[in-house]
């Protein structure tokens, strides 16, 4: 069977080829420099770009230069092992830190494969993935070139972001946690726009995959076009519903569906929250945790819910 296998694959020098792209890095930044509009400039501003010691150390500073702001670089010292060590997407509070002691306009904070971002406004807030989702898609809503008018995120996003498009005259198409679902629903269905509450961005004009500098500069463009700051930006475009998250560790794991107590659960808090909340029940991927998200208008009452909803589950699979 193997010798049969063997006659028809590849091997040796037909197996494939190995280039050397000797100029990889500044062929990179001329590619993100083409996804921000050409009649813009970031001259004037003062930005913080945190590279996370990962793979952008060297590119996401240029980007910014090359564009004309005032760069402060921090988080672009690799040694092999310091990716994503207080810095970065993942501890944004350096970011933060470093705009308010710059005095920047704002910060870029890029997770250790460049693919996830984390925008701080000049005040040392963090903007999160839904709130750079809702200005990016109401944007492109007005203009006209949201495809279909849908935004695609998943189920962890917040109920805020889903009434902030709807209300510019968009929808929401929700898919399972984790960028990779949001890219196929995108080209399954022909969508041009869609992220994570986390930072995952991927506008699919410019880039076939998330970019956390393409998804910079975009909101950047949004911040130079209105000639606003970002916390106002930030703070005007939709209003976060109170969301609670709690993970139980049970000792196995068992389909929903094979779960009725909790399952009874869930659907008494789904009828109690009615059109006002979402209830969010799911596996973890990795281990035995189930994951309760609520999200509602009163938070104690919501919090209330997921212990319930918690308990039952335990009791469930004792």
């Amino acid at each position: 069977m193997c010798d049969a296998l063997d006659k028809d694959r590849p091997t040796g020098k037909n197996v494939g080829r190995a280039e050397r792209l000797d100029d990889a890095p500044g062929r990179y930044v001329a590619f993100v420099k083409q996804s921000f509009p050409a009649a813009l400039t970031l001259e004037g501003l003062r930005i913080v770009v945190d590279a996370a010691h990962g793979a952008a150390y060297k590119v996401a500073p240029a980007v910014f230069y090359e564009l004309g702001a005032e760069v402060c670089a921090i988080g672009v010292e690799p040694n092999g092992k310091n990716i994503n060590k207080e810095r970065g997407a993942v501890h944004p509070e350096a970011c933060a830190k470093e705009v308010l002691r710059r005095k920047a306009d704002l910060g870029i904070a890029l997770d250790g494969d460049a693919d996830r971002v984390i925008v701080i406004d000049e005040r040392g807030n963090e903007v999160d993935g839904d709130v750079v989702m809702a200005l990016c898609a109401t944007r492109m809503l007005s203009s006209g070139i949201l495809r279909k008018k849908t935004l695609v995120t998943t189920v962890m996003s917040n109920l805020g972001l889903e009434r902030a498009v709807e209300a510019a005259g968009g929808k929401l198409l929700r898919t399972a946690v984790g960028d990779r679902y949001v890219v196929e629903a995108m080209r399954a269905k022909g969508y041009n726009f869609g992220g994570e509450q986390s930072g995952h961005m991927i506008f699919l004009d410019h880039a076939s995959t998330g970019d956390g500098l393409v998804a910079a500069l975009q909101l950047l463009s949004i911040v130079l076009r209105e000639q606003r700051p970002l916390s106002e930006l930030a703070r005007g475009v939709m209003t976060r519903v109170p969301q609670v998250l709690v993970n139980t560790k049970l000792p196995q794991r068992r389909p929903l569906e094979e779960m009725p107590l909790t399952t009874k659960a869930v659907r008494a808090a789904e009828k109690q929250l009615g059109k006002s909340g979402r209830v969010v029940v799911r596996w973890s991927g990795t281990e035995a945790k189930l994951r309760v998200m609520i999200e509602g208008e009163d938070e104690p009452s919501i919090k209330a819910l997921a212990a319930t909803i918690a308990q039952t589950a335990t009791a469930e699979l004792r």
